[in-house]
Protein backbone atom coordinates (compact mmCIF):
# COMPACT_ATOMS: atom_id res chain seq x y z
CA UNK A 1 0.00 0.00 0.00
CA UNK A 2 1.48 3.36 -0.97
CA UNK A 3 -0.23 5.86 1.68
CA UNK A 4 2.78 8.56 0.85
CA UNK A 5 0.83 8.97 -3.03
CA UNK A 6 -2.52 8.42 -0.96
CA UNK A 7 -1.61 11.75 0.96
CA UNK A 8 0.39 13.37 -1.67
CA UNK A 9 -3.02 12.62 -3.91
CA UNK A 10 -5.43 13.77 -2.08
CA UNK A 11 -3.20 16.80 -0.61
CA UNK A 12 -3.02 17.88 -4.15
CA UNK A 13 -6.47 17.70 -4.96
CA UNK A 14 -7.33 20.15 -2.34
CA UNK A 15 -5.45 22.57 -2.89
CA UNK A 16 -5.88 22.72 -6.31
CA UNK A 17 -9.65 22.89 -6.18
CA UNK A 18 -10.30 24.35 -2.79
CA UNK A 19 -7.50 26.70 -1.91
CA UNK A 20 -5.71 27.63 -5.09
CA UNK A 21 -1.84 27.70 -3.49
CA UNK A 22 0.61 25.97 -5.60
CA UNK A 23 1.88 23.10 -3.66
CA UNK A 24 4.39 20.50 -4.45
CA UNK A 25 5.55 17.15 -2.29
CA UNK A 26 9.08 17.28 -1.44
CA UNK A 27 11.25 14.49 -2.38
CA UNK A 28 12.20 11.63 0.30
CA UNK A 29 15.69 12.75 1.05
CA UNK A 30 16.20 9.18 3.31
CA UNK A 31 13.64 9.07 6.52
CA UNK A 32 10.32 11.21 7.06
CA UNK A 33 10.08 14.87 7.20
CA UNK A 34 10.10 16.50 9.80
CA UNK A 35 8.25 20.19 9.54
CA UNK A 36 8.09 22.81 12.27
CA UNK A 37 4.36 23.25 13.50
CA UNK A 38 2.34 26.02 15.00
CA UNK A 39 -0.99 24.88 14.66
CA UNK A 40 -1.92 20.81 13.57
CA UNK A 41 -5.23 19.84 13.14
CA UNK A 42 -6.09 15.58 13.48
CA UNK A 43 -8.78 13.74 12.38
CA UNK A 44 -9.29 10.34 14.58
CA UNK A 45 -9.30 7.28 12.26
CA UNK A 46 -11.07 4.17 12.76
CA UNK A 47 -11.92 0.72 11.24
CA UNK A 48 -8.94 -1.11 9.25
CA UNK A 49 -6.90 2.03 9.85
CA UNK A 50 -6.89 2.97 13.76
CA UNK A 51 -4.93 6.11 14.37
CA UNK A 52 -5.28 9.95 13.21
CA UNK A 53 -4.54 12.23 10.26
CA UNK A 54 -2.30 15.63 10.74
CA UNK A 55 -2.02 18.10 8.57
CA UNK A 56 0.89 20.57 10.30
CA UNK A 57 1.68 24.08 9.48
CA UNK A 58 3.83 26.94 10.93
CA UNK A 59 1.76 29.97 11.80
CA UNK A 60 2.48 32.17 8.64
CA UNK A 61 1.73 28.57 6.38
CA UNK A 62 -1.53 28.39 8.55
CA UNK A 63 -2.59 32.27 8.05
CA UNK A 64 -1.97 32.05 4.28
CA UNK A 65 -3.56 29.15 3.76
CA UNK A 66 -6.93 30.34 5.94
CA UNK A 67 -6.41 33.75 3.97
CA UNK A 68 -6.27 31.93 0.43
CA UNK A 69 -10.07 29.97 1.53
CA UNK A 70 -11.54 32.72 2.54
CA UNK A 71 -10.85 35.09 0.46
CA UNK A 72 -9.81 37.68 2.67
CA UNK A 73 -6.60 38.36 4.55
CA UNK A 74 -6.24 36.96 7.99
CA UNK A 75 -3.71 38.05 10.44
CA UNK A 76 -3.88 36.51 13.63
CA UNK A 77 -4.67 32.76 14.85
CA UNK A 78 -8.70 32.52 15.85
CA UNK A 79 -11.08 30.31 15.58
CA UNK A 80 -11.33 30.65 11.83
CA UNK A 81 -7.90 29.95 11.01
CA UNK A 82 -8.19 26.50 13.54
CA UNK A 83 -11.73 25.79 11.59
CA UNK A 84 -10.02 25.97 7.77
CA UNK A 85 -7.59 23.90 8.99
CA UNK A 86 -9.50 21.60 10.52
CA UNK A 87 -11.50 21.47 6.92
CA UNK A 88 -8.01 21.03 4.99
CA UNK A 89 -7.29 17.93 7.41
CA UNK A 90 -10.97 16.78 6.80
CA UNK A 91 -10.82 16.84 2.49
CA UNK A 92 -7.45 15.36 2.53
CA UNK A 93 -8.57 12.76 5.17
CA UNK A 94 -11.63 12.02 2.86
CA UNK A 95 -9.23 11.34 -0.16
CA UNK A 96 -7.12 9.57 1.88
CA UNK A 97 -10.27 7.13 2.14
CA UNK A 98 -11.15 6.94 -1.20
CA UNK A 99 -7.37 5.76 -1.87
CA UNK A 100 -7.39 2.83 0.69
CA UNK A 101 -11.06 1.65 -0.34
CA UNK A 102 -9.82 0.81 -3.70
CA UNK A 103 -7.23 -1.56 -1.84
CA UNK A 104 -10.59 -3.04 -0.15
CA UNK A 105 -9.67 -0.95 3.06
CA UNK A 106 -12.48 0.93 5.09
CA UNK A 107 -11.68 4.18 7.55
CA UNK A 108 -14.29 5.91 9.30
CA UNK A 109 -13.49 9.63 10.08
CA UNK A 110 -13.70 11.49 13.01
CA UNK A 111 -14.35 15.56 14.01
CA UNK A 112 -11.31 17.39 13.57
CA UNK A 113 -9.29 18.67 15.89
CA UNK A 114 -7.25 21.51 16.15
CA UNK A 115 -4.13 22.23 18.36
CA UNK A 116 -2.17 25.50 18.51
CA UNK A 117 1.14 26.09 20.37
CA UNK A 118 4.54 26.38 19.43
CA UNK A 119 6.77 23.55 18.30
CA UNK A 120 4.10 20.81 18.23
CA UNK A 121 4.79 17.21 18.18
CA UNK A 122 2.75 14.54 18.05
CA UNK A 123 3.06 11.24 19.51
CA UNK A 124 0.99 7.92 20.79
CA UNK A 125 -0.49 5.05 19.03
CA UNK A 126 2.88 2.20 20.70
CA UNK A 127 3.86 0.39 17.57
CA UNK A 128 2.15 2.26 14.62
CA UNK A 129 3.50 2.87 11.05
CA UNK A 130 4.07 6.20 9.71
CA UNK A 131 3.63 7.51 6.50
CA UNK A 132 4.30 11.58 6.37
CA UNK A 133 4.66 14.00 3.28
CA UNK A 134 6.21 17.63 3.68
CA UNK A 135 5.23 19.83 0.76
CA UNK A 136 6.64 23.17 -0.34
CA UNK A 137 4.52 26.14 -0.73
CA UNK A 138 5.32 29.89 -1.50
CA UNK A 139 3.89 30.36 2.13
CA UNK A 140 6.59 28.09 3.51
CA UNK A 141 6.06 24.40 4.52
CA UNK A 142 3.90 22.27 5.65
CA UNK A 143 3.24 18.64 6.29
CA UNK A 144 0.86 15.80 6.18
CA UNK A 145 1.18 12.63 8.08
CA UNK A 146 -0.97 9.68 9.14
CA UNK A 147 0.03 7.00 12.11
CA UNK A 148 -2.19 4.19 12.33
CA UNK A 149 -2.73 0.31 13.33
CA UNK A 150 -4.14 -2.16 11.04
CA UNK A 151 -7.16 -3.92 11.79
Amino acid sequence: MELEQYLVDATMEVFASMISIDIAPEPKGGGLPAVAADISSLIGLAGDFKGFLAVHCPEPVALGITSAMLGMEVTAVDDEVKDALGEVANMVAGGLKIGVATEGKKIGLAIATTVVGKALRTGGLSGADRAAVAFATPLGRFGVEVRFVLS
